[in-house]
């Protein structure tokens, strides 16, 4: 429990964070599986549109701070390669 005003203001805040963060890294969690589901299944044009919305997904976490810019390029590198061995 708080102690101070400006304390249970910060956890409050701390809370709000904690549950936006949470949401935003699901969502990228959720592109990049939909995107490995349907690189399994072997259709690629619905494989390549899959993969710009995790591409998207990751961006947008690294734009509100969630995701460092290393660890999506990481990420994004990782679904390329493995987009390029289904193409090619």
């Amino acid at each position: 429990m708080a102690n101070t005003k400006s304390a249970a203001k910060r956890a409050e805040l701390i809370r709000k964070r904690t549950l936006r963060n949470k949401s935003i890294k699901s969502a990228v969690k959720t592109a990049i599986k939909k995107f490995e589901q349907v690189l399994g299944s072997g259709n690629v044009e619905e494989a390549r549109l899959k993969l710009k919305g995790a591409i998207v997904a990751l961006d947008k976490a690294v734009t509100k701070g969630v995701l460092h810019k290393n660890t999506a390029s990481r990420k994004k590198s990782r679904l390329a390669r493995k987009f390029n061995k289904l193409t090619g």
